[in-house]
């Protein structure tokens, strides 16, 4: 008696099928259906696991917000590819493409060789770069050992705020602020305290402010100058006083965002916290080359510090990302090698964003209603546009906040800017002047356009 055919996978075909012997030992069926059977039941029993598996997420991770800013460009992006001509001037990057000479820095690495791991903390010659740079530009002394470069400034402020901050910490933030420091914060477990600023003081915050917010529980002060989202620059004498309130505090640190430091237009200037009286020791310095190098694609920031903190986020990074990539490094080296504050390549740059932002600001002075605050620094104007929140708009509905106000400057003009709540404020938006003067100028017609067909604004008080 034969047993039947019974279809199984095999190497050659996954329909394939074998014959079993015509003349079985005795017992063979009924081993072979048991052993089918287990098979089923093994099976049956993955499944079921598998609809079980717990698909929570840490709840940390769960409470961080998505950032605005890259959800407004990615939206601008997928528009563009539909063939809607958005003009997109949300994110933080500079349109100019990174200076020659460093470029081929980075080029001649690969040529080199020069592809392999580096040290965690970055190479030496680059360290030892930075704390020339440091020394010459902003009064600091650093030794290597008190560097530490990353995969681009956003990484240095994560791990630093991972490295000092415990759960139940307060980070204090002023508004409006950059998008990520509030997760940075939350991420770490930490309460972020966000002290609100005004327009009418160019957004700088009030030291009186500042000295009623601080408790037991406050361990970071994140500050940013010159600032995104509002170009604002301290001047030395308002962090002078923020200082002496800080020096209060033995707990109280200082994180002080520098990476648009040569973004600056006279007379403005600006000064390194670490650099004020009894503040080199509870002071964590960040800067990079995105900004004033155009390199954001390069990723490349760094980190100085007490050797204590330095070490600390090297920790970190070491578990993380290890270090950064290697051509970069050396294109960042090239970069430094410019000259003071990068040389004529930064300068030039620097003088497209001043002339970008008086157009802006000449502009945005012709639409009524609107509050400015003329940007000392940066790339970015961050405009109070409440006074026509509740205004309707025939086939669009009430612009309610800076959110539907960008949906509908996205509808109607096809510019593509990002609201003011996503930075701590919702009265104002935030506009990236990165980009060519005669984008800017066909932008600028553009909402014109589309702010006439909102009723007359309320009075600015």
């Amino acid at each position: 008696m034969a047993f039947s055919s019974l279809s199984t996978p095999s190497s050659s075909s996954p329909s394939s099928s074998f014959t079993l012997p015509t003349k079985p030992s005795p017992g063979a069926g009924s081993l072979s259906f048991a052993r089918a059977s287990a098979g089923r039941f093994r099976m049956a029993a993955v499944r079921a696991q598998a609809e079980a598996v717990d698909t929570s997420i840490s709840p940390r991770v769960s409470a961080l917000r998505p950032s605005k800013t890259m959800a407004i460009t990615d939206m601008a992006s997928a528009l563009r590819q539909a063939g809607v001509p958005v003009i997109g001037l949300a994110a933080g990057e500079p349109d100019f493409d990174t200076p020659a000479v460093i470029a081929e820095a980075g080029i001649n690495a690969i040529r080199d060789g020069s592809t392999r791991y580096t040290p965690n903390a970055g190479t030496m010659e680059l360290r030892k770069a930075i704390c020339n740079k440091l020394q010459e530009e902003n009064g600091l002394t650093y030794s290597p050992d008190q560097v530490l470069v990353s995969n681009g400034a956003k990484q240095c402020i994560t791990q630093a705020v991972l490295a000092v901050c415990s759960p139940g910490d307060e980070v204090l933030i002023p508004a409006p602020f950059w998008v990520s420091y509030p997760e940075m914060a939350r991420l770490a477990g930490a309460t972020p305290v966000i002290l609100p600023t005004s327009i009418s003081d160019n957004f700088l915050l009030k030291p009186e402010s500042f000295a009623s917010v601080i408790t037991e529980k406050s361990r970071l002060l994140i500050l940013c100058s010159p600032s995104n989202p509002t170009g604002s620059v301290y001047p030395r004498e308002l962090l002078e006083e923020i200082a002496a309130i800080v020096k209060k505090y033995p707990r109280l640190l200082v994180l002080s965002d520098e990476i648009y430091e040569h973004i600056i237009y006279h007379p403005a200037k600006h000064t390194s916290f670490a650099a004020l009286p009894g503040m080199y020791d509870r002071t964590l310095t960040v800067n990079g080359f995105s900004k004033a190098f155009a390199m954001t694609g390069w990723r490349l920031g760094y980190l100085a510090a007490p050797k204590h903190f330095v070490s600390a986020c090297g920790k970190i990074q070491s578990q993380y990302t290890s270090g950064a990539s290697s051509i970069s490094q050396k294109a960042g080296l090239a970069a430094l090698n410019l000259g003071y504050a990068g040389g004529e390549a930064v300068s030039a740059m620097v003088k497209a964003f001043q002339e970008r932002r008086d157009y802006l600001v000449r502009s945005f002075r012709e639409l009524p209603g609107v509050k400015i605050s003329e940007p000392q620094g940066a790339f970015y104007l961050f405009l109070d546009f409440s006074s026509y929140y509740g205004s309707e708009v025939e086939g669009f509905g009430t612009i309610k906040d800076s959110e539907t106000l960008c949906m509908f400057l996205l509808e109607k003009a096809q510019v593509a800017l990002v609201p003011g709540d996503a930075f701590g404020d919702d009265k104002g938006i935030r506009i990236s002047y990165a980009a060519a003067l005669s984008t800017l100028q066909s932008a600028m017609e553009k909402i014109k356009d589309a702010m006439a067909l909102l009723k007359a604004p309320a009075a600015v008080q």
